[in-house]
């Protein structure tokens, strides 16, 4: 069967990445982009930096900042109207994930018309997106590289999955140097988030060689990295190597997909405005406990990723020693014990479960699950 294997056409990473971006963007002629970004890396400065840069090099710039951490149809719709009002001829992302979202969701409707709401699911536009340059500012969601879009429709209270080719940035950046002010618990979270897409990816029903590697190499990392980049955020080569794992699980996930703990962490972020990185950490290790009855070898080989000598285990022991990896490295960057600290109501884990196994993350997960299961696997991780 034929594989397609999705990444933007160019990808910068390392330190000084930024300035080649700004030369490549000046060859590719655009003129007057959008820059999509958050409130809070306007406060800290860094948007004017990076505007500057491109003034200096030619390049108007009108700057949208009212990114909200879980993007919705709203943000878009701002950003989108003020894309049009200045008659800008690209997107620049800047920020995290949400940024680069809602930065997805603008360029696609620029084009394809009607609300970003019209595209949720697999592949739905006709034409590509308004060129989208994806400036990444924490190592985690991987947005800047991928064809996911997560966007929240407030009305239904639910996170909309939008995975289409057309959302693919034309070019991607991971400067490091952008990272090192982030703060202890977002990088925590984050980091946990690329664990979770390279941990999804692995057990993926649609994995191929490819993405195994990508998804290995990035649990490595992150294993060996993301202690450092919390506890010593101006540690340049923790921040470095995470930007680097964090990418390679994005080209894991971005082709074989996820899983039941996205599936089930964008209802919690929907439903009460949760942090996603921090749902997907709380829930990955009770997902891998249900997928263990189906791929216990697959598990097996996480945990050798993250360290754990697993010559003298057997399948199911391994995938054991695995969950219990994840959720000692969730400790030791002070991820929450549990849903309950986080304010979930168990009386909404059947609405939470009904909406989860809608989510199109889900049909790639190696066991498909029922109702009941989903919301067990819920309770479990109250």
């Amino acid at each position: 069967m034929a594989t397609k294997f999705f990444i933007p056409s160019v990808n910068i990473l390392g330190q000084d990445s930024v300035n080649e971006a700004i030369n490549d963007i000046k060859t590719l002629g655009f003129k007057r982009a959008l820059i999509v970004t958050d409130a809070p890396l306007v406060k800290i400065g860094l948007v004017d930096k990076v505007a500057a840069k491109l003034m200096d090099n030619g390049i108007e710039v009108f700057i949208f900042d009212g990114v909200q951490p879980n993007p919705t149809m709203g943000n878009v719709e701002a950003g989108l109207a003020m894309l049009n009002a200045h008659e800008c001829d690209f997107v620049i992302s800047l920020g995290g994930g949400s940024p680069h979202d809602c930065a997805k969701g603008i360029a696609l409707v620029a084009t394809n018309g009607g609300s970003i709401k019209d595209y949720e699911g697999l592949d739905v536009s006709t034409r590509p997106q308004m060129p989208l340059v994806a400036i990444n500012t924490t190592a985690g969601t991987a947005s800047e590289m991928t064809r996911f879009c997560i966007i929240t429709d407030e009305s239904r209270h639910i996170k909309m999955a939008i995975v289409d080719k057309n959302t693919t940035p034309i070019l991607s950046v991971n400067d490091p140097e952008l990272m090192v002010e982030k703060p202890a618990a977002l990088t925590a979270a984050t980091g946990m988030d690329a664990l979770t897409h390279a941990v999804e990816a692995y057990v993926s029903t649609a994995a191929n060689p490819i993405t195994d590697a990508c998804a290995i190499k990035a649990i490595e990392l992150i294993k060996a990295n993301l202690v450092n980049a919390v506890e010593q955020g101006d540690d340049i080569n923790a921040r470095e190597q995470m930007a680097y794992a964090q990418f390679l699980s994005g080209m894991a996930f971005n082709n074989a997909s996820l899983g039941y703990v996205h599936a089930m962490a964008h209802q919690l972020g929907g439903f009460y405005d949760l942090p996603h990185g921090v749902c997907n950490a709380l829930l990955l290790p009770h997902v891998q406990a249900y997928n263990a009855q189906v791929v216990p070898g697959k598990l097996k080989d996480i945990a050798k990723a993250m360290g754990v000598d697993v010559a003298q285990l057997d399948d199911t022991q391994g995938a054991a020693a695995a969950i219990e990896a994840i959720k000692t490295l969730s400790v030791a960057v002070n991820i929450p014990a549990n849903l309950t600290e986080l304010g979930v109501n168990p009386e909404d884990i059947p609405t939470l479960a009904d909406n989860a196994l809608k989510d199109a993350c889900g049909l790639t997960n190696p066991k498909q699950a029922t109702h009941g299961e989903i919301c067990e696997i819920f309770t479990n991780a109250l």
